[in-house]
């Protein structure tokens, strides 16, 4: 194991987790039962909290592992696998690789960045890693861009072992980066600050990310947004968790007047894909639509205006649960006798 002088304290979780040179990541699924409809800011943790046997898991060969130690707020695994790239895994979760990386920041940032007219000023929440900031800071149009991120740990480990991929603009002169808590900065914003996009690339709704999934947080980043802005947020995969999808979706139309799912296929992510929550403050922005279209010196390796369209197209199964700008072409299910 390579030895790194970043300031972290010791840990045990790749010998439990890397087993004969494979990387196992057990998928942690949430029961039907414990997604409720009377959700509220207080009891979103216990919602959230439940560990069920998982019934599958997802695994990759290592090479290398390059760190393993703890911040002060989560586990943090770096390996270098065989085909794949340098791996980030925060608390048994894989964050990053290097290999497919670009088709998740890719679209959680250019989806709500084409379908805003002309953002200026963003803000990102999490994302440690750097891939949001890099596309993000793509368009021409952007002036300011704050972060804020709870763990500088996972910049720190971003900048030595993702430094060609993900982390290369933490230095741009329109970033300004904080480390602190997302859910008490939005909620603090003075009345004068506001955002043409927010963006939340946060981690699984347990753990330090799991403030950033409450309706107070949802409401408090509406309250950030300048009148045509838009939000996008991980929004977890439909395979897997379907029912917290809804509930998501359910609260934060209650707060947006327009509010979409959209999804993108990510190899390394819960049975290959991942969900985004995408949210306008304009009634007559259509999220799922590009506003702009892609400038030719825009270097893209999975976006395009057709992938952003697309994206807000479910499955039947999908759009019949949680909703889908497409559902009133579904066939209805056939009545019951």
């Amino acid at each position: 194991m390579t030895s790194v002088t970043l300031p972290l304290q010791p840990s045990n979780s790749a010998s439990e987790l890397i087993v004969d040179g494979w990387f196992y990541e057990e998928e942690k699924m949430l029961p039907a039962s414990s997604m409720k409809d009377d959700v509220t800011s207080e009891n979103w943790q216990e919602l959230y909290s439940t560990s069920l046997s998982p019934g599958q898991r997802f695994s990759l060969k290592v090479e290398e592992v390059l760190l393993n130690g703890k911040s002060e707020f989560q586990d943090i695994i770096v390996f270098k696998s065989s085909h794949y790239g340098n791996v980030l895994v925060l608390d048994g979760c894989i964050q990053v690789s290097e290999r497919d990386e670009f088709s998740y920041q890719e679209m959680i940032t250019h989806i709500p960045m084409f379908a805003n007219r002309c953002p200026k000023r963003v803000l990102i929440i999490g994302g440690g890693d750097g891939g949001v900031l890099r596309e993000v800071l793509k368009h021409s149009s952007v002036e300011k861009v704050d972060m804020v991120e709870i763990d500088q740990m996972v910049v720190e480990v971003a900048k030595l072992y993702f430094r060609g991929s993900t982390a290369t603009s933490f230095t741009d002169p329109r970033v300004t980066l904080r480390f602190e808590d997302a859910a008490r900065y939005v909620r603090e914003l003075p009345g004068d600050v506001k955002y043409d996009c927010i963006i939340c690339d946060s981690s699984d709704p347990v753990g330090p990310a799991a403030s950033l999934f409450t309706p107070e947080f949802y409401q408090n980043m509406f309250n950030a947004l300048t009148p045509g802005g838009v939000i996008a947020t991980q929004g977890e995969c439909q395979w897997q968790y379907l029912d917290l999808i809804s509930n998501v979706l359910r609260t934060c139309r209650d707060i947006f007047p327009t509010v979409k799912y959209a999804y993108t296929t990510v190899p390394t992510y819960p049975s290959g894909q991942i969900g985004f929550i995408v949210g306008s403050k304009d009634a007559e922005l259509d999220p799922a639509v590009p506003s702009r279209g892609v400038p030719g010196d825009m270097k893209l390796r999975y976006y395009t205006s057709d992938m952003h369209r697309a994206a807000f197209v479910l499955p039947a199964f999908a759009a019949r649960r949680i909703g889908s700008s497409s559902l009133s072409s579904l066939p209805k299910p056939p009545t019951q006798e």
